[in-house]
């Protein structure tokens, strides 16, 4: 493509770069001037004009973002997306419904790479979408690109976005209680806020089931759940792999898988596991509505991605989230 004034009685066929004012007309960028266009900048005393001159293997900037977008997502119905019109090189990527944006990050990096003016911008792997919410747009930045780097890119850019829909539609909830013991929290604010997460993705809790902080009855509780996902919230602390919460789901026949995770608020969560059940220890920080590690991994398991210690011990950078004001031990004291 080439770029730059051409004489007004030359510029018919090329695509204006400037939007050029004519009296009360405006001829507006990335418009392709025609005899009448041209006619009209003679008359108005132009004797050059800026245009983009398309080369025979150059793609026009709509063309080119749609066939890219179509190369990101070769099934909309099937990956959950909607992709828009292209409209001045852009093709946004839309969520179809609530679920985790899915991004292939090596793939988005090697179409990145292919040409400067060839780019996909999206949201952080596994952000969290409600339905019509932006995970990606695709945009053109030149008025054409050459064909062989827009066939470079489709190729490198297969597959590479999926919404990750919802996979489980409930879960259990059980909290513990401390006899005598509070800080002030209303007796169902953990429920609520859990309630809260959940439904953001279309699920729900069970009635939650409330026993007494110790290991036995928690167990029993734990045992007689029967949801694929169970939630437990504990009147104090976990704060070790031998405290009651992980005991108690090592004695209903499960084990845990990780306890603690490098994401503030968010610490002492742990997740278990019982046969083919997930449980969920939650930390304090899961009665704030606050985003926390709580969110982070739940929104995995609801939409049915797998969480290991692995992925756990991956989320640190990036994983200092906002203070919740409200918590027993801030990170900071105030003199």
């Amino acid at each position: 493509m080439k770029f730059g004034p051409v004489p007004v009685a030359e510029a018919q066929g090329h695509v204006l770069a400037h939007s050029v004012l004519l009296g009360t007309r405006r001829l507006r960028k990335g418009l392709v001037l025609g005899v009448g266009d041209v006619a009209a900048l003679v008359a108005a005393g132009m004797d050059h004009v800026a245009v983009a001159q398309l080369e025979p293997e150059d793609v026009g900037e709509n063309t080119a973002a749609a066939q890219l977008a179509a190369a990101l997502v070769p099934n909309p119905d099937a990956a959950g997306l909607r992709l828009t019109d292209p409209f001045t090189g852009r093709v946004n990527l839309l969520a179809e419904g609530p679920g985790l944006a899915r991004i292939d990050v090596a793939a988005v990096n090697r179409v990145n790479h292919v040409h400067p003016m060839i780019t996909v911008a999206t949201v952080p792997p596994w952000q969290r979408m409600d339905a019509s919410g932006m995970l990606a747009t695709v945009k053109i930045i030149s008025y054409a690109v050459p064909g062989a780097a827009l066939l470079a890119a489709c190729a490198a850019a297969r597959g590479a976005i999926v919404l990750q829909r919802p996979a489980l539609r409930r879960a259990g909830f059980i909290e513990t209680r401390i006899p005598g013991h509070s800080d002030g929290t209303p007796s169902d604010k953990g429920f609520r806020m859990m309630q809260a997460r959940l439904t953001r993705l279309g699920a729900d809790l069970s009635a939650p089931v409330t026993v007494a902080h110790r290991i036995d009855p928690l167990a029993a509780a734990i045992a007689a759940c029967k949801e694929n996902l169970i939630l437990i919230l504990t009147g104090s602390a976990t704060s070790d792999p031998a405290d009651v919460a992980p005991q108690a789901v090592c004695q209903a026949g499960g084990e845990i898988i990780h306890f603690g995770m490098p994401v503030d608020p968010g610490n002492l969560l742990f997740i278990g596991r019982i046969g083919s059940r997930t449980v969920l220890g939650l930390p304090g920080s899961a009665r704030s509505p606050a985003v926390s590690g709580v969110d982070w991994v739940l929104e995995r398991v609801i939409c049915g991605v797998p969480v290991g210690p692995e992925d756990i011990m991956s989320m640190g950078v990036g994983g200092l989230l906002k203070e919740i004001p409200t918590r027993p031990q801030p990170r900071s004291r105030t003199p």
